[in-house]
């Protein structure tokens, strides 16, 4: 009798995704067990499209509840027979409208989406005027009580730049063993009622940004100094950090690497920005009627990156 032969099992190949996704019904990137995540859905649809892969993911970073992605990547191994170039089309197929791949590279088995990354970008959008909008709402935080202080802020956000150690923005839950961070490039932008704040760190702590971000607004509503602004994450306050940006204004904007991965249209600043022709803005406190634009960047090859 003639032995049945086993057949090989088929070579993985390594596809990275540059994908988007929006936030508000999901309980952010990472799987939960009693709710619903972009990984969870994600990861199902490759495994109705490659049955015999490994079908898990992982991403350069993990959102939170509600947070936005422009340009999330992520990786996972493929076993089936679909050209790298085909999965983004394939995976479109069977995702959900909130959720599109924009683009499908292989890469190196050692390409690693988080690890191999050099910095992540998120961009916050603020609405700042006394009339709401629904259009914006799902997008942006509004803030209607007072005219934000734009230059207040960007003074304050420039004095972060560089590696230190940024605990006192940090939410309790987190596993990292410090708190240090490379803060690499900050920018401020008022358009109007609209205001972008972009932060790009080689990482972020748990819930980072949001916390920044509440503290940014205090200051520019002159309700917390920009010398106290600092002195509380130089001196790690975290208890006097006690609230949180909404989730809705946040955006992961992109993530960057060393060499390119996908094409620059399919990744490169792919949140769109607002633009409002009549301005409604507060004038309790008065503000700049120029745009601010607060923009400055780590020499090339600045502190070395940390996870």
């Amino acid at each position: 009798m003639v032995p049945l032969l086993t057949p090989a099992p088929a070579a993985l190949r390594r596809i990275a995704l540059c994908l988007q996704y929006d936030g508000s019904a999901y309980c952010g990137w990472q799987r939960q067990r009693n709710a619903h995540s972009v990984q969870q859905t994600l990861e199902q649809a490759i495994a109705g499209l490659d049955p015999q892969g490994p079908n898990r993911t992982m991403a350069a970073g993990r959102t939170d509840t509600g947070v936005h992605a422009a340009a999330q990547v992520a990786h996972f191994e493929a076993a089936g027979p679909i050209p790298p170039e085909r999965w983004a089309k394939a995976l479109n197929g069977r995702l959900p409208a909130t959720i599109r791949i924009r683009a499908a590279v292989e890469v190196d088995p050692s390409w690693h989406a988080r690890f191999s990354a050099s910095y992540r970008r998120y961009r916050y959008t603020i609405y700042n005027a006394r009339t709401p909008n629904l259009f914006l709402a799902p997008w942006s935080w509004h803030r209607y009580q007072r005219r934000l202080d734009e230059q207040a802020m960007g003074q304050a956000l420039e004095a972060m730049l560089g590696e230190h150690d940024f605990s006192a923005f940090q939410r309790a839950g987190s596993r990292r063993a410090h708190g240090r961070t490379t803060l690499q490039e900050v920018r401020l932008e008022r358009q109007g009622d609209l205001i972008s704040v972009e932060l790009q760190a080689s990482g972020f702590l748990y819930g980072m940004v949001r916390l920044v971000l509440s503290q940014l607004v205090a200051v520019g509503e002159g309700r917390l100094s920009g010398a106290d602004f600092e002195r509380r994450w130089r001196e790690c306050q975290r208890l006097e950090v006690k609230e949180a940006a909404p989730p809705q204004g946040l955006c992961l904007l992109r993530v960057g690497y060393p060499k390119p991965v996908f094409p620059r249209a399919a990744w490169y600043d792919c949140q769109p920005r607002f633009q409002l022709e009549i301005s409604d803005s507060p004038d309790l406190q008065p503000g700049s009627a120029q745009p601010f634009v607060s923009s400055a960047q780590l020499p090339p090859g600045g502190a070395p990156t940390r996870r």
